[in-house]
């Protein structure tokens, strides 16, 4: 399910899980882990490239049946594979030799944390990101908090609330995508970088192409507007007193997320753009995790998204209201030191 190789002087990581849009379980971490620290003292390795194999997607998340699954008994399976997941992130976001992302198609939830952390994100015309998490009972994980956190204005906490896609155009203009090239050119870049890793900016360069208008930003007043609160209640009292269209669909999306969700989601960003260091983040969202998988909303939001596909989850709580602040500390606090997460 991943495919490494050394061309030339590029380290070669493909994602080859196509039946699952090349989704991350616990194997492909592992095996990704493995690879960056074999390259990482070798002196004939000069750059990292993460690309998928065959079929469309670049990656469509984590492996969600699975993380039900355990959710719905001890929760062991689903906080192990987000342990060695959330180590990935982070071993990508410190890795000292240049890391390349090309997120040719679907970049959802884990294919957000394997990306973004790069220092050169590629986008095409097929590429569509988001972090639709709160549809299923999760949150936006694998350094969510600290990336949502840093894009200008409300613009993150309204992607990590509505789970919106974004374009190339979109990516590029927000920053969460560095070059916009199209996918016919990938072969060419690919086999170019591998021939002179060291030559990466210019080889990007010479293929890009000028970025379709940013729609999001568009909507960049009516976002920061609405979603300016930290508190959920309040960004959807807002939504409900605004007359717009554009509105009143971002307020039907917000009642068919999780409650518990999306104040959890806010919690993040406002703790993530504080967070000292990366590492922080990671050690935070673990322990948030660690107490959603023990929640019954994961089970549920995959149950009527994935499995059902009715679109029609009872979640518990059922509003956000019910939703208490002390719910959300538990939820917050820090694991002890035998059970918190660690980098290595």
């Amino acid at each position: 399910m991943i495919l490494t190789s050394i061309d030339g002087h590029l380290g070669r990581i493909r994602l080859n899980r196509p039946k699952a849009l090349h989704a991350l379980n616990h194997a492909m971490c592992e095996a990704m882990l493995a690879a960056l620290e074999q390259w990482r003292d070798d002196p004939a390795v000069h750059a990292i490239l993460i690309d998928h194999a065959e079929g469309r997607g670049f990656c469509a998340g984590g492996d969600i049946r699975m993380i039900a699954d355990s959710s719905a008994s001890d929760g062991a399976a689903a906080r192990a594979f987000f342990a060695v997941e959330y180590r990935l992130n982070h071993r990508l976001f410190t890795y000292a030799k240049p890391t390349v992302a090309v997120m040719d198609g679907v970049t959802m939830g884990g294919g957000v944390g394997i990306s973004q952390p790069c220092k050169v994100r590629i986008a095409t015309e097929h590429t569509r990101f988001a972090m639709p998490e709160t549809a299923i009972g999760l949150f936006p994980d694998v350094g969510g908090g600290w990336y949502l956190s840093r894009l200008p204005g409300r613009i993150g906490q309204y992607l990590a609330l509505t789970g919106a896609r974004l374009d190339g155009s979109e990516m590029l203009a927000l920053g969460l995508a560095t070059h916009l090239v199209p996918a016919a050119a990938l072969d060419t870049i690919k086999a170019a970088i591998a021939a002179d890793p060291l030559a990466i900016e210019a080889i990007l360069s010479d293929h890009a192409v000028l970025p379709g208008e940013a729609a999001i930003l568009t909507q960049r007043e009516a976002i920061d507007r609405l979603f300016a609160s930290d508190d959920f209640e309040e960004i959807l009292a807002a939504l409900e007193a605004d007359g717009s269209d554009w509105a009143q669909a971002q307020l039907a999306t917000l009642r068919q997320r999780s409650p518990l969700s999306c104040k959890v989601s806010l919690k993040l960003l406002l703790d993530g753009a504080t967070m000292p260091t990366f590492e922080d983040e990671m050690r935070q969202e673990y322990a948030v995790v660690t107490r959603i998988v023990q929640r019954p909303d994961i089970v549920e939001g995959v149950r009527a998204v994935i499995v059902d596909k009715d679109h029609a989850p009872k979640w518990d709580p059922a509003t956000p209201e019910a939703v208490s602040d002390h719910m959300i500390d538990r939820i917050f606090a820090p694991l002890s030191p035998a059970d918190e997460w660690q980098p290595q």
